[in-house]
């Protein structure tokens, strides 16, 4: 099954804050992946990028340029599952 994003946010520490469709909230730690794939580094490096995070038209990957994207399977299945009451975002 395809996950599809509802909701998203940048949150410091290059991390993601992402609701699904079916309600699941995860935090993603995008570090992890700037730190172990190259073209990732951006993120780190030139300021405000990561803060761009942007949601395809399918809705099942955000991406920040044509080089940088993450599939939403990926976020769901390795984000850090949390309660969302806390955050009201407008993604």
């Amino acid at each position: 099954m395809i996950r599809r994003i509802q909701k998203f946010e940048a949150m410091p520490g290059l991390q993601l804050f992402v609701r699904f469709d079916d309600g699941k909230a995860v935090v993603y730690d995008v570090l992890d992946d700037v730190r172990d794939i190259p073209s990732y580094a951006p993120l780190e490096t030139v300021p405000g990028l990561f803060a761009q995070v942007q949601l395809d038209q399918s809705r099942t990957c955000v991406f920040w340029n044509e080089d940088i994207d993450l599939p939403s399977d990926v976020i769901y299945d390795f984000g850090r599952e949390v309660s969302d009451s806390a955050t009201s975002i407008e993604s």
